[in-house]
């Protein structure tokens, strides 16, 4: 099976560490993996989408055209990327910042309203991993495991510190249910 994920988001939403994130803890399982980040010019508030390829297979490419699961992190992503999700896909929204439904009913949706949830639980910027946590609990061919060490990967060394709070995230997102 080759998972293939497509986060998209403003820039300085975290979409590119949760990304890296899923490419690691794949790295970690033995996965063959591709992650492909893509921002716009401005770093913080334009655009920014990564693809994440996580299968039992070599990766051929490493662009996701067609993904299976897509994380659409505000409203300009999911237009523009809502139609690409194949049929029978997975959608997550971050339903605080996304007041739209998904207009197709060929695809399963979650609604989180991950921002609402990452302020009230004191960690505001952390948005993204607990669609990530989500993201583990919803697809069918991953794991909450080696979660910790794949923030460890991905976390750099000066800010390890923020390790319990990305877990913690990441569980808050797990055990979200709509």
């Amino acid at each position: 099976m080759m998972n293939q994920i497509l986060i998209a988001g403003f820039g300085g939403q975290g979409v590119l560490f949760a990304g890296k994130f899923l490419a690691n803890k794949g790295l970690i399982e033995d996965k063959q993996v591709s992650w492909l980040p893509s921002y716009g010019p401005e770093m913080r508030g334009g655009t920014a989408n990564c693809s994440v390829i996580v299968g039992d297979e070599p990766v051929g490419s490493p662009i996701v055209n067609e993904p299976n699961t897509l994380v659409a992190m505000n409203l300009p992503s999911l237009k523009k990327y809502e139609n690409a999700v194949v049929p029978g896909g997975l959608i997550l929204v971050d339903s605080s910042l996304i007041a739209a439904k998904v207009e197709r009913d060929d695809v399963r949706v979650c609604y989180v309203p991950a921002t609402e949830l990452a302020k009230n639980a004191g960690f505001s910027t952390l948005a993204n991993m607990i669609l990530m946590g989500k993201l583990l609990k919803e697809s069918e061919d991953m794991s909450f495991e080696n979660t910790e060490d794949a923030l460890k990967k991905v976390i750099p060394a000066r800010k390890m510190n923020l390790l319990d709070v990305n877990l913690q995230a990441l569980k808050t997102g797990y055990e979200y249910a709509e």
